[in-house]
């Protein structure tokens, strides 16, 4: 469980290390009420697990727990990869990252140009995530959750904190779910201030499904933004912040997600990847329709996709 000092602590100690992205108005006349876009895709390495990554690797450091020539571990689909070896790099130790092998090879290129020794293997983030705990195991290298850890999720929730600076009468927060430690940390973050809505992908409903089912359960995982929210499970913290904060979920389809990333890069010229786009697709597929009045902002997390897609 997380809550708003963890997450003004994740910003003290991160200070100077991200980036405060913009905020940028949608057009007046497409929705009720007013929208704005929160551009959290230019975040360092494109993704705003950067800010996770860091506050992760700095509170080990400040526990004395990580050590120089072992480095961090981390499991993912390509982002959270990233992002804990950029913050790795940053603060000069090794990272190791586990990857699945349906990961996107724009992603495993990046992620050996940061410095990161990439192990590839399994068909899904599953895989991944075992062999990065044995390793962890092994090593005493410092493991970085790829979404379920406070500081993880903590230092995510920057992202809500800046919003509410940024436009601080926000009524509603549209933010896309995979594992779940974007919506955490933002709700946390809100808490109080603003509502949350979670959107997932039809076809990997971690959060709709432990809704339904009282607690995290097992779905299968499938679709254009698996490479992105592919987490088989919510994760404690997402669930236990969601049940919290009143958190409610939607499902947009593949279908409305692909649409949805086409219109904003042909609307607003924002290259996003399909997890990213998945948070705007509630809104122009209709899943989420706000009131007349209603102020809006959704989060677009991440920017790691092939342009030529477009």
């Amino acid at each position: 469980m997380i809550n708003r000092a963890d997450i003004d602590q994740a910003a003290r100690r991160t200070a100077g290390l991200i980036r405060r992205t913009p905020v940028m108005a949608a057009d007046t006349n497409a929705y009720p009420g007013s929208v704005w876009f929160k551009c959290e895709f230019m975040q360092h390495t494109g993704t705003f697990k950067a800010r996770g990554g860091l506050n992760r690797i700095l509170a080990a450091k400040e526990r004395g727990e990580l050590r120089a020539g072992v480095g961090i571990v981390v499991a993912s689909g390509g982002n959270a990869g990233l992002a804990n070896a950029y913050a790795a790099s940053q603060l000069g130790v090794p990272a190791t990252v586990f990857v699945p092998e349906a990961a996107p090879a724009v992603k495993v290129a990046k992620l050996m140009a940061i410095g990161a020794t990439v192990v590839q293997g399994g068909a899904e983030y599953a895989a991944a995530y075992e062999a990065a705990v044995a390793h962890a195991e092994e090593t005493g290298a410092v493991y970085c959750h790829a979404y379920d850890q406070p500081e993880i999720a903590a230092g995510a929730g920057t992202v809500g904190t800046e919003l509410l600076e940024q436009v601080p009468d926000v009524d509603t927060v549209l933010v896309a779910v995979g594992g779940g430690g974007l919506m955490a940390g933002v709700a946390a973050a809100v808490e109080g201030h603003a509502k949350v809505v979670a959107v997932e992908p039809a076809t990997a409903p971690t959060l709709h499904a432990a809704l339904a089912a009282g607690g995290p359960v097992d779905v299968a995982v499938s679709g254009v933004a698996a490479d992105s929210l592919g987490a088989r499970r919510i994760g404690d913290i997402g669930y236990s912040v969601a049940v919290r904060c009143g958190v409610e979920s939607v499902l947009v389809s593949d279908a409305d997600i692909i649409a949805a990333r086409s219109a904003l890069w042909n609307d607003y010229r924002m290259v996003v990847e399909h997890g990213a786009a998945a948070a705007y697709a509630a809104l122009a597929a209709g899943a989420y329709v706000p009131a007349g009045d209603e102020r809006v902002v959704v989060i677009l997390c991440g920017a790691n996709t092939d342009p030529a897609t477009l």
